[in-house]
């Protein structure tokens, strides 16, 4: 999920690409976890194939979203669940806004939780549209399964054991949204795809980031793009992460800024996962990130559920 923050620039200049190394998921795990370590703590993202989530699931899901959102509008609300803040179902074009933002984000999205869904949970919306609950709920848990290697490999490079975000994200909240950008004949007070903003969650796995437009702001505070192979998973630090790692790992600013000459034509889909802790977990400042030169920022702690509430309302959801 996304925190956000006002967009600029709605068709900006050319932006250097940064060359992130992609690194393998089956690499050895001590060598992945400083690889995946170091380029968190500079680009506050990293890329990784052989990640083993399957080609053939990852087409039929991005096949699926394409016609779900080529529907009327009015057939696909009828998938808005009032009074959910967004967190299951349709959400229309142009709610989601960026904090401090003139304008909505140009995008629409779907979104699916845990299937079935823990105690607590809202259940899932399910269209009435054939492999579509079968397909998603099957992508969920991998990307799911993915995303709980990859904290482990995280939890050794912090210092902890291996399986410490173990409990943590036991039937945890995560959500996997389905992301659509229709094509951006023309656009007022400089509306963007995606404003620029933090991930609010643990960390976000995305696949669909091959097509332009992501751009992350890095240390000079400059935009950049990145631009991975395709199949590969890009993968960011978000807010809880980053309060919990003292800042350690950071949350890095990022936006999607709208296509130009004929890719304005063109749809952008693209499926991230948010992967959060369970509703109940006390983020609490991590004590091996705690050092004189880096002081506790977050003496106080707070619950991921009253965590991600603050933040839903800030981005219009709630």
């Amino acid at each position: 999920m996304e925190q956000a923050h006002s967009p600029t620039g709605l068709h900006p200049p050319p932006m250097p690409t940064e060359q992130l190394t992609v690194l393998s998921l089956s690499d050895d795990p001590a060598r992945f976890a400083a690889a995946i370590g170091a380029s968190f703590r500079q680009f506050g993202f990293a890329v990784v194939g052989d990640h083993g989530i399957d080609a053939a699931l990852i087409g039929r899901a991005r096949d699926l979203t394409a016609e779900f959102f080529a529907l009327p509008v009015a057939e696909k609300r009828r998938y808005v669940l009032p009074g959910s803040g967004g967190a299951r179902g349709y959400t229309p074009f142009g709610i989601e806004i960026a904090k401090g933002a003139k304008a909505h984000d140009l995008k629409e999205f779907w979104h699916v939780g845990r299937e079935p869904p823990a105690p607590g949970m809202l259940a899932n919306l399910w269209p009435d549209r054939p492999g579509f609950r079968e397909t998603f709920t099957s992508l969920f848990n991998e990307f799911d399964r993915v995303g709980g290697i990859i904290l482990e490999r995280i939890a050794v490079d912090l210092g902890l054991r291996e399986d410490w975000f173990r409990a943590a994200v036991a039937d945890n909240n995560s959500v996997l949204r389905l992301l659509h950008y229709p094509p951006v004949a023309a656009a007022e007070n400089g509306a963007i795809r995606a404003g620029a903003h933090e991930d609010i969650n643990l960390i976000t796995l995305l696949l669909g980031a091959e097509e332009a437009g992501l751009e992350l702001l890095n240390r000079d505070n400059q935009w950049s793009t990145i631009a991975p192979p395709k199949g590969t998973l890009v993968v960011n630090i978000g807010d809880m992460m980053q309060r919990l790692s003292n800042h350690v790992l950071p949350s890095t600013t990022h936006r999607v800024r709208n296509p130009s000459g004929e890719r304005t034509e063109f749809s952008r889909y693209a499926m991230p996962f948010f992967l959060h802790p369970r509703s109940d977990f006390r983020i609490e400042t991590l004590p091996g990130c705690v050092s004189a030169a880096n002081p506790d920022r977050y003496p106080g702690s707070i619950t991921a559920d009253d965590y991600l509430q603050d933040r839903l309302r800030e981005i219009g959801l709630k």
